[in-house]
C-alpha cells in the first residue's frame, strides 16, 4: 500500500504531492538508514564502555548505560518499521490490526523509558551536587536500580493503552479519533514535548547552581588540636565528566525534540478542519521529519559523549587499544607462528 496521499486533480496539488512524497520516500531510506546504523553502533559502544566495573559503581553511568541499551528497541524495530512503511511503501501497519497496537505500544513506551532515564541522570547530578549529606545519600547506585527497573515497568503499563485504543481506522493506524484522541494528544503534547525538557532544564540549572556555590564553601575538618576550614565540597572530577555528558546530551535532546511537540500542538488545533490534499501530504512530510529527529537525538548519544568528555573519549581509546587492536595483534601473530 502506498504512503502517498491521493492528490486530486489539480496540476498543482499534484506536482507538489508527488515532489514532497519523493523527498519523503528518499529521507526515510537513506537518513533514517544512516541514522539507523549510527544508532546501533554508538549504543553497542556506550554500553560496552558503561558496563564495565570501574563506571558501574557511578548512578549516573547507569542511567546513561540503562538508557542505551533500552534504544536497541527504537532502532531495530520502531525506526526500522518506519523506514520500511515511509521508504519502501511497505505498510504492514496500516494492514494489520494486531501489528498497528504492538508497533505503537513499542514506539510510545521506547521513546519514554530511554528519555526519562536521562530526566532521572539529571536530577541525580542534582543529588550528587548538594552540599548536604542527606541529599547526596539520594544519588546511588542502589536508587539508580530501584528507578531503572521501576520506570521500566511504569512505561510498559502506562501505554498498555495504545494496544486498546489505537485502530485502523480510514485505512491508517492510529489512536481512535473524538475525546480520547484528543486527550491523548495533549498528553502525548504534555508526557514528551514539555515535561521531559522542563525537568532536564530545572535540575540542570539547580546543579550548576550547586557547583558554583561549591566552589566558594569550604567544609570544616575536624582535627586533633581543633577544626580548620580547607576542604572544598566539590563534585569529584568524574562527576564533573559525566555532568559535562548529561548536559550536552540535554541540549542536543531539547533542540532536536522540539519540532514533534509543535507538530502533535498543530494537528490537535486543526483536527477538525477539511484540509486539501497537498496540505495532507505536508502535513503527513512533517510528521515523518519529526519523528526522524526524535530518532536522531538517540542516534547521536555516542557522538555527544564523545565530544563532551575527554575522560569518556580516554577510557574508549583504552577499549580500542587493550580489547579491539591487541587481540588483532595476538591473532596474526597466531597465525604467522603456525
Amino acid at each position: 500500500m502506498s504512503n502517498r496521499t491521493n492528490c486530486g486533480t489539480n496540476d498543482y496539488e499534484i506536482y507538489w504531492c508527488n515532489i514532497i512524497s519523493l523527498l519523503n520516500q528518499n529521507i526515510s531510506r537513506y537518513c533514517m538508514g544512516l541514522i539507523w546504523f549510527m544508532g546501533n553502533i554508538g549504543s553497542t559502544i556506550n554500553c560496552i564502555i558503561f558496563s564495565q566495573r570501574k563506571f558501574r559503581q557511578n548512578s549516573c553511568v547507569l542511567y546513561f548505560l540503562a538508557s542505551s541499551a533500552s534504544q536497541y528497541i527504537i532502532f531495530n524495530f520502531v525506526l526500522v518499521t518506519r523506514i520500511l512503511r515511509s521508504g519502501f511503501d511497505i505498510n504492514a501497519v496500516n494492514i494489520f490490526l494486531w501489528f498497528c497496537k504492538i508497533r505503537n505500544y513499542f514506539s510510545l513506551a521506547f521513546i519514554a523509558i530511554p528519555r526519562y532515564y536521562i530526566v532521572f541522570a539529571s536530577i541525580d547530578r542534582y543529588f550528587a551536587s548538594c552540599s548536604d549529606i542527606y541529599w547526596r545519600r539520594w544519588s546511588s547506585s542502589k536508587t539508580a536500580e530501584r528507578l531503572i527497573i521501576g520506570s521500566f515497568i511504569f512505561w510498559c503499563l502506562v501505554y498498555i493503552q495504545a494496544i486498546v485504543f489505537y485502530d485502523i481506522q480510514n485505512g491508517t493506524c492510529s489512536y481512535r479519533s473524538g475525546v480520547y484522541g484528543m486527550f491523548f494528544t495533549i498528553y502525548l503534547l504534555i508526557e514528551s514535548g514539555i515535561l521531559p525538557p522542563l525537568l532536564m532544564m530545572i535540575f540542570g540549572l539547580l546543579t550548576i547552581k550547586n557547583i558554583q556555590q561549591s566552589k566558594r564553601k569550604t567544609r570544616p575538618i575536624t582535627l586533633v588540636n581543633g577544626v580548620r576550614s580547607a576542604e572544598f565540597t566539590r563534585m569529584s572530577a568524574k562527576d564533573i565528566q559525566y555532568t559535562k555528558m548529561l548536559f550536552s546530551q540535554i541540549l542536543i535532546w531539547t533542540i532536536l525534540n522540539m519540532i514533534n511537540p509543535c507538530v502533535l500542538l498543530y494537528q490537535t488545533m486543526t483536527i477538525n478542519e477539511t484540509k486539501s490534499s497537498l496540505r495532507l501530504t505536508i502535513e503527513t512530510f512533517l510528521n515523518n521529519m519529526s519523528y526522524m529527529f526524535i530518532h536522531l537525538e538517540f542516534s547521536l548519544t555516542f557522538i555527544i559523549y564523545t565530544l563532551s568528555s575527554s575522560y569518556f573519549r580516554i577510557e574508549l581509546m583504552q577499549f580500542i587499544q587493550k580489547k579491539i587492536l591487541h587481540r588483532l595483534v595476538s591473532n596474526v601473530t597466531g597465525s604467522n607462528n603456525t
